[in-house]
């Protein structure tokens, strides 16, 4: 081992120190240096701040979209709630149309109703009247006849009609006043 320590002269090791080398490897240097400061440097620090420029001015638009997108939402928002507000407004309108429309159907069905009932009693009431008259002239004929028979005489049968209808409307008035006094 003590035969590799040895160094001859000229020879170059790694501990061995050479000024020449040093001079010229540090005047390279300091004229690379140089040259990057002067030309390097500024086309590095340009590039560096047009980036820096670039991310700004994405950061920037990324946060107006943000905004627009923010606005646009609440626009969104505000809209639907016109249109649902919109729309419980004209279902209601529609019910109360609807209800309206239910009554005035209802009340008009109702004076229907009426008017037919009242239709129906007149008639009824005509009716009525029309076969009591009926029964009366009937019942007039079967008396004259009856009497006729009777007598066995042939009497005016105008003269007789009326007496018999001079009579049962007096009987008719008895009874209407009797109907009064009971009520």
């Amino acid at each position: 081992m003590p035969a590799l320590l040895l160094v001859q002269e000229g020879e170059f090791t790694p501990f061995s120190i050479n000024t020449g080398l040093i001079f010229w490897t540090l005047v390279v240097f300091g004229v690379l240096l140089a040259l990057l400061w002067r030309l390097g440097w500024p086309a590095l620090l340009k590039a560096v701040e047009e980036r820096e420029r670039r991310i700004q001015q994405q950061l920037e638009e990324a946060e107006r979209a943000r905004a627009e997108a923010a606005r646009l939402l609440e626009e969104h928002k505000r809209t639907m709630a016109a249109a649902r507000a919109e729309a419980q407004e004209l279902i209601a309108q529609a019910r109360a149309v609807a209800e309206k429309e239910r009554a005035a159907l209802l009340a008009q069905a109702r004076e229907q109703y009426e008017q037919l009932l009242d239709r129906a009693r007149k008639e009824i009431e005509s009716e009525k009247e029309k076969a009591i008259l009926e029964l009366r002239r009937e019942a007039v004929d079967l008396s004259i006849a009856a009497a006729s028979k009777l007598i066995e005489a042939n009497l005016d049968s105008d003269a007789n009609r009326r007496l018999v209808m001079e009579y049962l409307a007096s009987l008719e008035a008895g009874a209407e006043k009797e109907g009064r006094g009971a009520r």
